[in-house]
Order: structure tokens, then sequence, then C-alpha cells
């Protein structure tokens, strides 16, 4: 692998260009667990004397010999939609699937229950699961009514997780729909900023779509903005299947609350961030993080502008390197209740040798950087479906298919192969379509949100279930 080949490919996207850099540097956790930090950029060396864009990647993940001796307790919000649309065996597979998820919580676990249409009803203050029988009996009692009062079903889910707020709890609401919001606020950009505001009480939001009836952007934005989970269901019969990953992950929270801040040397200007919302500001970048699972990694990549003048920065010999990019992360971990702290750096040198500066490629940072790209470029298509040009989002998701298979194939990467599959898939999907209303569409606009989705959080690549 060359640098020249990665530019051809990616410059032609104006997303990324050439050299970038790479080092490594982090604290590792205790054996009380909490997380490790590991500070990449895509090479290791820089060219001299050129303006060139630098990545740096922090990823965060469990300590690979963590053995967590007690999980975090959960104070969880569940929230059924039970409009008239979700009569029948919708609201049956959702009951059952919920109370059989519950099977897994302990007896020190809070749970709540909500069920909403025209109006809101909590059905189950919030309580600890000694009271199993009566949030069953609940949740068993629960009947398909009218509208879809969703805003006003997330506010009262809300209202009973602050009843027993606790850093050290997860405190997560799960929301069930399979309909459009259509009493109060319900655009996407509302539902968005309510789930900002919860992000910043340490409440996040998981969102289960069901059908092909749900509004995947509004669900989405809840999930993304909060730091939940989303998932598209397109039959009931595999709630039970979701609602039990969904309870698995609530179960596995190393660490919540994560904040990472990036600073770079003065000459240097941070450009953006891709892999989570971040502010920027001067010589720095700044994020949150709402949790990390047990089986999880979290990447978050910055790229970096870099003036010719910084290229000619004298090496530490002491280090064998320069500082590209210093970087704090606090966080709490979840087993311990207290507030940690890991840092590190990214070192990179120069040259003027191009086999250096190619033998400095770290594909697994690359990797990252083409899967985010993948996603940049798969919404672009979802765009064109709505704008109406089924064709030319069948053009889009060819285009990407062939990019991200032919880094799977350069990087040795199945990450990018299954997700190069699932752009073919639903290029497969759309062919005969027409218009975007079409059944088909819109299955396959549901499945490509959920892919995005997926990848954005740096998740398993997910689709219809």
């Amino acid at each position: 692998m060359t640098v020249r080949r990665l530019s051809t490919l990616l410059l032609p996207l104006l997303l990324v260009v050439s050299v970038s850099s790479h080092g490594q540097a982090g604290d590792e956790a205790g054996a009380s667990g909490g997380l490790s930090l590991e500070a990449q950029g895509s090479q290791s060396v820089l060219a001299v004397g050129r303006r060139q864009t630098a990545w740096v990647r922090v990823g965060l993940q469990p300590v690979s010999s963590q053995r967590m001796s007690r999980r975090a307790l959960v104070n969880l919000a569940i929230v059924f939609d039970r409009s008239g649309s979700m009569q029948g065996q919708k609201l049956q597979y959702a009951r059952d699937a919920a109370i059989g998820a519950l099977n897994l919580l302990a007896s020190d676990d809070i749970v709540s229950v909500i069920a909403y249409d025209s109006d809101v009803n909590v059905l189950v203050p919030a309580t600890k699961m000694t009271e199993r029988d009566k949030i069953v009996d609940a949740i068993r009692g629960i009947e398909a009514g009218g509208n879809t009062a969703l805003f006003a079903g997330l506010s009262k889910a809300a209202a009973e997780i602050r009843k027993f707020q606790d850093p050290r709890r997860v405190n997560r609401i799960i929301v069930l729909s399979d309909g459009l919001a259509n009493i109060g606020p319900t655009s996407p950009s509302e539902l968005g900023s309510l789930a900002t505001s919860l992000k910043k009480e340490n409440i996040s939001v998981s969102t289960l779509g069901l059908g092909l009836g749900y509004h995947e952007d509004l669900m989405l934005e809840l999930a993304s903005r909060s730091g939940g989970n989303h998932h598209f269901i397109e039959q009931e019969q595999n709630l039970r299947t979701i609602f039990l990953r969904e309870f698995q992950d609530l179960l596995s929270v190393v660490a919540q609350d994560i904040e990472v801040q990036v600073r770079l040397p003065k000459t240097l200007r941070p450009l953006r961030v891709l892999g989570n919302s971040a502010e920027i500001s001067d010589q720095s970048a700044h994020s949150t993080i709402s949790q990390v699972y047990g089986s999880q990694t979290r990447s978050i990549l910055l790229e970096v502008d870099v003036p010719a003048e910084f290229t000619q920065t004298p090496v530490d010999p002491a280090s064998g390197g320069t500082t590209l990019a210093a970087i704090e992360v606090t966080y709490r971990n979840m087993q311990t209740g207290a507030r940690e702290q890991r840092t590190g750096e990214v070192l990179i040198r120069f040259s003027d040798d191009a086999t250096e500066l190619q033998n400095s490629v770290n594909s697994g940072v690359m990797a990252d950087i083409v899967a985010m790209i993948g996603s940049e470029q798969s919404k672009l298509a979802t765009q064109l479906l709505d704008q109406g040009d089924v064709d030319g989002c069948r053009a889009m998701l060819d285009q990407n298919r062939k990019f991200l298979a032919w880094y799977a194939e350069e990087l040795q990467c199945e990450k990018l192969e299954e997700s190069a599959k699932m752009n073919g898939r639903q290029l497969e999907a759309l062919n005969g379509v027409q218009s975007n209303d079409a059944p088909a569409a819109v299955l396959s606009r549901k499945v490509m949100r959920a892919y995005q989705f997926s990848s954005d959080q740096q998740q398993p690549v997910s689709g219809r279930q």
C-alpha cells in the first residue's frame, strides 16, 4: 500500500489528503477496570517542507484484562408507543420482549414504565426490581389507543429517571415506536434538542423503530444526540432479540460521562472531528461520549492542518519525535465509581524519503478513516433518494461499494468488506425502483440510515432485523 495509491481514491472525495501522522502513547488503566487510551495517526512520518493534512485517532477501549467483579447498576425507563398502529401482534411481541429482558436485571436496578398515545401515563413510577411482579403486570396491561405523543412520553420518562439519578448508575431511556410523532413537538430538531439536554444530565436514549412507518431521522436524532443506540426492526418477531441486545449493552457499560480533549501546538489548526460531535476552538478540540461498552472500542478522528514550517521543528532526541497532539481523557469508572484520567500524545517525525513515508502508513487508522468516509458517502446517497433521484442514489451506492471494497482488500479489513456488502445489498434492493416512496425505497432508506448510525458509532454494521 502506498501513500500515492491512498490519495488517488481519497482526494476526489474531498475528505482527506495524502499524508497523515502516526504516533502512539497512552496510559493503561489498572486492575480495577476502566479505559485504556491509544493515540495514533494514519502515518508516523510527515513529509518535509510542505503543507499537509494529518489525522489523529483517539481510541478508547476497556482494559483487555478487565474482569468486572460487579457491574454498574442501572436506572432504566421503558417507554411504549401504544398508539392505534401498535395494536395486535406488534404490542404483544413488544410486551413479551420487554418482560423477557427484565430477567437480566438485579434487585437493586431501578425501572420505570411509561406508555403513550394521545396521552401519557406513568404505569410504574421508578422502583427497584424487587417489585418485579408489579412491573410485569403493568407491562402486560398495556393496550393500544390513539395518536403518538412521543415528546411528552420522553419527558415523563426523563422525570422518572431524575428521581434516582446517580452518576454511578447507567441512566437510560428505551423508547419503542412504530409510527410518526403527531402530538406536541414532532420534528427531528425539536426531539434532538431534548436529547442534547438529556445527554448533559448523563441520560441516554436508545430508540427502537419498528416496521416501515416510523420516522427514522427523528429516532436517530434522539439516539445519536443523547449517546444511546438505535435499532431498526422490520419484523415484530425480532423484538425479543433486540431488547436482549439493548439490555446486554446497558449492563456492560464500563465507563461513562467521558470527556476527550485534544490540544495541538500553536502553529497547527484543528479542522474537524469524525466519529462524534465536537467543539473546536483555537488549537483544541473537545468531545463528549456518553459511555463505552465492555466489547466496544470508541474512536474519535481529528483532522489537523499542518503548515510547512511545522515540518522543520527539531525532533526531541529523548522521545525520537515531535508532539503533534496531546490528549487528555477523563471518565467515570463504572466498576469503582471514581473519576479517572488518561493522558497520551501523538509523536511524529519528518522525512523526504518516499519509501519511509509509504512504509509508515497505519492500516488500522486508515480503515477507520475510510469507514467514516463510507458513512458520509452513504448519507449523500440518502439525500439523493430523498430528492427523488433514485438513479443518482444507485450511482452513489455503487461508487461507495467499490470504494469500500477496494480498501477492504488493500487494508485486509473485514469491517470495510461488510460495509461494502451492505452498500451492494442496498443497490440491489433499489433495482427497478422508480420513486422514493415505493416500499422498497422506504425500506432501503431505513436500512441505510441504520448502517450510517452503526458506522458513526463504531458498532458492528447493522441493517434490518
